[in-house]
């Protein structure tokens, strides 16, 4: 079976990746209010908010991730975060996350980012074995974050 491409969304795209953002989202027993037009907005619109890659082998979406910016501003340093990376079931073992993550650091580097953080549940030993394998360094827990409403 061949490798999978790993190349931007694109408008054809939108359908398919929203099942699986709604199949991650289910998975973590989030109920997911995303819909075509706010994903085509937010990743494909005239300002986009972030980048979506996708696997694709011979038309089949076989998983996508999100890399959403990130900054260091008092260094002048660009980054990223895979906000999410997530691989159908039936292609779950046979390469695919690790060409998504291969292909979101050649997609950074592209962009000029200095470093590229992806995040997993504390629980998540296979998530952090996986990241640990492809060569992302564990980060200590970050300090308190706070948020605030706007809507």
């Amino acid at each position: 079976m061949s490798e999978p491409d790993v190349r931007p969304m694109t408008v054809h795209d939108v359908p398919a990746v929203l099942d699986m953002i709604r199949d991650l989202a289910a998975h973590h027993g989030d109920t997911p209010t995303v819909t075509q037009e706010t994903l085509r907005r937010d990743a494909l619109g005239e300002a986009p908010w972030y980048k979506v890659l996708v696997a694709d082998r011979e038309g089949m979406l076989l998983g996508y991730a999100v890399l959403i910016p990130l900054a260091q501003v008092q260094f002048g340093v660009r980054g990223m975060d895979m906000h999410h990376l997530f691989v159908r079931r039936q292609s779950r073992g046979a390469g695919v996350g690790r060409r998504l993550i291969d292909g979101s650091k050649d997609w950074c580097r592209r962009a000029g980012c200095r470093y590229l953080a992806v995040g997993t549940h504390p629980d998540n030993a296979a998530a952090a074995q996986v990241y640990r394998a492809a060569g992302f360094d564990p980060l200590p827990a970050p300090g308190p974050r706070f948020r605030i409403r706007l809507s």
